[in-house]
């Protein structure tokens, strides 16, 4: 089994035929003041796994501050059956909505393992101060 992609988005969910919908993805947040909560940020990894993958499996989430120490740390299990018919692998989409806690600006990273082994690092960028000014009018 891997991950074959890992993101942070405003928004996601499962259709009725099953079909993966995002919104709003991102990898930096400007935050106006520390320390911060992001809330409801939504983490959304998308595995893919063999026949040989079908059993019972771990996943842990680990939120990293700049500096490497853990924020925060996750963990469940997920059943994983064997492909229809006809197909070698199987999409296994997780959808978590996360309140994200900043006590610093840099970068934080999001540790995704399965069964005990990193996999994947999701990096987020995180800013203090205030946004920019949107650019209005023409300049002529």
């Amino acid at each position: 089994m891997h991950v074959s992609f890992a993101l942070f988005a405003d928004a996601a969910n499962l259709s009725q035929e099953g079909k993966l919908n995002i919104l709003g993805v991102f990898d930096a947040l400007q935050v106006g003041a520390l320390p911060a909560v992001h809330p409801r940020a939504t983490l959304v990894v998308r595995l893919k796994a063999e026949p040989e993958d079908a059993g019972v499996h771990s996943i842990a989430f680990g939120w990293a501050g700049p500096q490497g120490e853990e924020i925060w740390s996750s963990s469940g299990e997920l059943e994983v059956g064997t492909p229809p018919p006809g197909a070698t692998e199987v999409d296994i989409p997780v959808i978590a909505a996360i309140d994200l806690p900043i006590q610093e600006a840099g970068t934080h990273a999001m540790r995704i393992d399965l069964d005990g082994e990193l996999r994947t690092e999701l990096h987020l960028h995180v800013r203090l101060g205030a946004p920019p000014r949107p650019v209005s009018g023409l300049v002529s």
